[in-house]
Order: C-alpha cells, then structure tokens, then sequence
C-alpha cells in the first residue's frame, strides 16, 4: 500500500464516529410535502430550534457558527416549502425563534439571497424566490433538495448531469498525460481498493469523491472544473442505486482502474467509454439516463 494510502485510511479510521457514511449526512427532518393550505405566518414548527445540531456538518457555509447554522436551518426550511412567499420573512420573528441576534440573521439572509433563495426589496421585506431563481448548482441547495420533498428529481438530475459532465471530462483528461496526476489517481483506486476488502465504506467514498473531482479539474476546460463541485456534491447525496459510484463495489472499482488505464495510454475514446459504463454499474440507471435512442 502506498504511503498516500495508508496515511488516508488511518484518518478516515481515527474520525469522530459522529461523521456517516455516503448518501448519510446527518440532517434535520423536512415534512414530507408542502402543506397545502399554508398559513399565512411563517410555520416554524418543522425548524430545529438546537442549532448546535446543524452545526456538525463541515462544508460550504455548513458548520460554521450560529451564522452558518442558521443559514442552514431556514436553507432546509425554504427548500422543504415549510417556508414560502406568501409573507415576509421577519428578521425579528426569525431572531426570537432561534435566540439570535440581529446581526446573524441579517448576515444569514444575505448568504440565502446570494443563493438566489430570498430577495430583499425596500417597502416589500424579505421574501421567498420562486425555484426557477435559485442557484441549482449551489451545493448547499443540492444537499437541501436531496434530502427534502424533491429529492427523487434532485439525484434523477444529478446522475443525468453527471452523465454529461464526466464522460468528456475523462477524455479530455486522457490527452494531457500528466504522470503526477495518474499517479494520485492511482492512489485512489488503490486507497478504494484497500477499503472495499475492509468494509470501510466511508474511505471508499472519500477516495471515490477526490477521484472524480480531481479528474474533472485536469480535464482543461476550466468551465468544466467550475462543475467539479457539482459531482463531489452528487456523490456526497447519493442515497439509492442511482450510478456505480453510490455503494462500494468490485465493479465500480474496476471501471475506476480502467479509467486510470485509458488515462496513462492517452486513449480518450476508452478513459469515456469507461466512465460511462462506470456511471451505468447499476441496472436501476435505465430508469435515470435513457438508452440512446436508433436512428
């Protein structure tokens, strides 16, 4: 095993148990659905009044402080539709939910509307965006939208992206020939190797989730690599049989090793060919992304 292995391995040993494994991030509950008849106060009653609770998580805004957590609470909230547009949002009435100041909520509302969830107008307060303003691509909302009431159509959109995104990343990557870069990529499917015989699913995903974000950065297209954080949020949410990424396995693991194959002879036809059908592990993807279709 090389010493890149090891080394991720052991920290990924030594975590706080409290972290979860792929498709597991720890979250607050979201109703099911949107009430159909909303009230015309904000309902509170879905929020988790324990920020401390929001706060476990470690990216984005995620984790970081009662503004982080906040932000996430009534990101969740307006996601999950417990919050919508038929009022304002009150700074005051926010601040006395949660006990906190004023400043935290101002500065949290200004995260949510740089999201495109919330816009704030003189005279008219701070309101609720329809969907078709807010930044999909923010991994905050993926998150937010995988684990609430769209999630079906959150993870079908994910893998359909994905299926765009990666398979040109992989050819494109396979014409640069960096030896340093297929050397890391090697780690890794020799780090998801390691993890697979161990049961170590947690360092699986890890491994799986630098694999591919490093993959998309070296593919030389930087609109490309601006999407990196996209798939690194997909397998982040992944919950179901939805792409070969999703659950440890020997064949996942061995269309990642044909990949790093294609790679290192700079056949860009077989580094795609090989994600696609790395993307396609699980028969369930029919379902997802459609046969091409004959002309």
């Amino acid at each position: 095993m090389s010493t890149l292995a090891h080394t991720m391995m052991t920290a990924a040993r030594s975590t706080d148990s409290g972290l979860v494994g792929p498709g597991e991030l720890a979250r607050s509950p979201y109703a099911e659905a949107p009430a159909p008849d909303r009230v015309a106060s904000p309902s509170w009653e879905g929020a988790d009044p324990e920020l401390g609770r929001v706060g476990r998580r470690a990216t984005g805004s995620r984790g970081r402080g009662l503004h982080g957590q906040l932000v996430q609470q009534l990101g969740q909230m307006i996601v999950s539709g417990d919050l919508g547009a038929d009022r304002p949002l009150v700074p005051e009435e926010i601040g006395q939910r949660f006990e906190v100041s004023r400043t935290v909520v101002r500065e949290s509302l200004r995260v949510l509307e740089a999201k495109g969830l919330v816009s704030a107008r003189p005279n008219v307060g701070t309101r609720v965006r329809p969907v078709s303003d807010w930044n999909l691509l923010d991994p905050d909302i993926i998150e937010w939208r995988a684990f609430g009431p769209q999630r079906d159509d959150q993870r079908r959109e994910l893998s359909e992206l994905r299926w765009t995104i990666e398979p040109l990343a992989a050819r494109l990557a396979a014409g640069h020939g960096r030896e340093d870069v297929q050397q890391r990529l090697a780690d890794m499917v020799e780090i998801m190797g390691h993890a697979l015989g161990q049961g170590d699913a947690l360092t699986f995903s890890r491994a799986d989730a630098e694999f591919h974000t490093l993959l998309i950065q070296v593919a030389g297209n930087r609109m490309l690599e601006h999407l990196s954080g996209i798939v690194s949020a997909a397998l982040q949410v992944s919950g179901g049989p939805v792409t070969g990424c999703d659950r440890p396995s020997e064949a996942a693991l061995a269309q990642h090793a044909r990949i790093v194959d294609a790679l290192g002879t700079g056949d860009g036809a077989a580094a795609e060919t090989a994600m696609r059908q790395l993307l396609t592990v699980h028969p369930e993807i029919e379902r997802v992304v459609p046969a091409p279709r004959e002309h």
